[in-house]
């Protein structure tokens, strides 16, 4: 029963706790009108229409204790005149029972139940031909007799005054509880978008408010989003100072293996060393990251182009094939462009040809690298994307693989981005399909 209903329920917090309060509002409203209702056209009328008997009964009892019909018509008039009661001796002749109301004369029902059962002399009850009268025919011992009388002594008017005070009340009472729950939850809503842009990278202004419970829950949020930035500072700084010292004898290295002759022996250790270096600017990239990096609006057609540009320059068979969308978005340019290089990076390394397109839609920025090499397995291309992972030799760093960080500083990018890494294969060219998808 909860599956079938859950697609028709809000997602939102503030959604389902408005359900939560207008469904038992309305539920006692609907139980509360229909007993009332209930029991108003049903024991109030028939505790009128009661009444109503004792005049009827007394009328046709002097009806019939008369022994001439002239008498009898007399003294019908008298009563009938005390009783505030329109009669007619002798009445339109009546073939058989034939009572008549109105199919939603729910007090008629009740009104015509009574009189049958307490007036056995009763032939006929007509409340359709006038509503505003109660016509009815009895047996005497002078013939049917026809009498009218108001239909408000035997049936109260409709309670439309009460409902719509009750209604009024609701609307009332729903706009009061629906101004409190919006203020309960709106520094939820607040903790939750201070969540989710620090997730992105982005730190916003944030102070705790709200009941006890959130303010807890947001004091948590500050403490541990200050320690996560103080762990990344420390971290940056500590691997800003590796950076230096291992940079340092690296140079004196490269120096001291200008001074050697040229042969095949210094060839060797020159590229070693080269190597070396490559190999630490990507344990430094991986381990940096972006985080320290400041979020700016750019234009991602224009880094797009950026990228493209760098890696033609650098002798790269990479082009430009399409460009979906346009807008600006807040993101770290540099960081985004260090995650296309990576993924250019690859794809020529592994193939012969790279091709780039970007699509930007109202939710999201996809950057997607293609490439014709040989792809990537789909039962492998999660391992793909973790750290240090090399699917095969053709990935060794020893034959210019790298050391299987390149998808992984992007796919670190696209999550601190609020994104993901997606590896799939390419339609166009056959090969790696790269998708890297950046939130907006």
């Amino acid at each position: 029963m909860q599956q079938r209903f859950r697609p028709y329920l809000p997602r939102s917090l503030f959604g389902r706790a408005a359900l939560i309060l207008i469904v038992p509002i309305v539920a006692i409203q609907l139980v509360v009108s229909i007993v009332f209702i209930q029991r108003h056209f049903e024991g109030v009328t028939r505790q009128m229409t009661q009444g109503v008997m004792i005049d009827i009964r007394y009328l046709l009892a002097e009806v019939n204790a008369e022994t001439q019909p002239g008498d009898a018509r007399t003294r019908a008039d008298a009563v009938a005149a005390a009783l505030d009661l329109r009669i007619a001796l002798p009445g339109p002749p009546v073939a058989g029972p034939a009572d008549a109301r109105g199919v939603l004369d729910w007090s008629g029902r009740q009104v015509i139940l009574t009189l049958r059962d307490a007036l056995p002399a009763l032939v006929s009850v007509d409340l359709m031909s006038d509503e505003r009268q109660v016509q009815i025919v009895l047996a005497t011992r002078h013939g049917p007799m026809a009498v009218a009388l108001d239909r408000r002594r035997v049936s109260a008017s409709n309670p439309h005054q009460l409902l719509v005070l009750m209604g009024f009340a609701s609307i009332v009472l729903t706009l009061i509880s629906y101004v409190f729950l919006r203020n309960q939850l709106s520094p939820i809503a607040r903790l939750a978008a201070a969540a989710e842009a620090f997730g992105r990278g982005r730190s916003i202004p944030y102070r705790p408010r709200g009941a006890s419970e959130v303010r807890v829950a947001g004091h948590a949020f500050i403490d541990m989003r200050s320690r996560i930035e103080r762990q990344i500072e420390q971290r940056t700084l500590l691997l800003s100072g590796v950076s230096h010292d291992l940079r340092t004898p690296l140079t004196r290295m490269k120096l001291g293996l200008s001074l050697l002759p040229e042969d095949e022996d210094a060839a060797a250790m020159r590229r070693d060393v080269a190597d070396m270096e490559r190999l630490v600017e990507e344990f430094l990239a991986f381990a940096r990251g972006d985080a320290m990096e400041q979020t700016e609006t750019v234009d991602p057609a224009a880094l797009v182009g950026r990228a493209v540009d760098n890696a033609q320059r650098a002798g790269q068979a990479v082009t430009l094939r399409a460009t979906e969308g346009a807008g600006l978005i807040a993101l770290r340019p540099q960081a985004v462009l260090r995650a296309l290089d990576n993924l250019i990076g690859n794809a020529v390394r592994h193939g012969t040809r790279a091709e780039v397109s970007l699509a930007i839609t109202d939710r999201s920025v996809r950057l997607t690298v293609e490439d014709d090499g040989p792809g990537i397995a789909r039962d492998r291309r999660d391992e793909a994307v973790q750290p240090f992972a090399r699917l095969d030799d053709a990935r060794d760093p020893n034959r210019g693989g790298g050391v299987g960080l390149g998808l992984s500083i992007a796919a670190d990018i696209a999550r601190s981005h609020g994104g993901a890494l997606r590896l799939g294969e390419s339609a166009a060219l056959g090969g790696l399909r790269a998708d890297l998808v950046l939130a907006r």
